[in-house]
């Protein structure tokens, strides 16, 4: 009977050893972290100057990330003139739409979008007019670089609308 009771607090005393130990050794999880502020940045506490600060910083970006050529690099100053003047223009529309009176009903808001699209289809085609003969010069590796930096995105639905490109993002302030 001695040993029977000798077993039965050796394996108690095991058990409980195996209990504890496992939740020691278990991790504690880790406190949650705080939730972070949700920033919310107004388009418009962006000056100029700010905006051309983006401007020139995605411009050199775009360049670094093809990795030009020094013939590619020949190529590029009508593209880089083309990007500036969509991003001026688009300044201008939507200060121009800012400061105009808001459309009083449904066809007047139609009618504004209408126009809005029409200028940026009509700046995208003088894009890629003056992006053809640098694009050609590209190897296949430097294009497959280009449109996701630009923002484009191929869904295989239908096409992406132009304002969502970053070439039109200030317009959309």
């Amino acid at each position: 009977m001695k040993s029977t009771v000798s077993r039965l607090l050796a394996a108690s005393v095991l058990g409980s050893a195996v209990l504890v130990g496992t939740g020691a050794m278990a991790q504690q999880a880790a406190p949650a972290a705080p939730p972070q502020p949700h920033i919310i940045v107004d388009a418009n506490a962006y000056s100029d100057a700010d905006s051309q600060a983006i401007l020139n910083a995605r411009l050199a970006a775009l360049k670094t990330v093809i990795v030009l050529t020094p013939e590619q690099e020949k190529l590029w100053p009508a593209v880089e003139t083309a990007i500036r003047d969509i991003n001026k223009n688009a300044i201008a529309r939507r200060k121009a739409l800012e400061s105009g009176p808001p459309p009083r009903d449904m066809l007047g808001v139609l009618d504004a979008i209408a126009t809005a699209e029409e200028a940026r289809g009509k700046e995208l085609k003088r894009f890629v007019d003056a992006a053809k003969p640098f694009v050609a010069s590209l190897t296949e590796a430097q294009k497959r670089r280009i449109p996701a930096f630009l923002g484009m995105h191929d869904s295989g639905g239908p096409l992406q609308p132009a304002g969502t490109l970053w070439l039109f993002e200030e317009e959309a302030g």
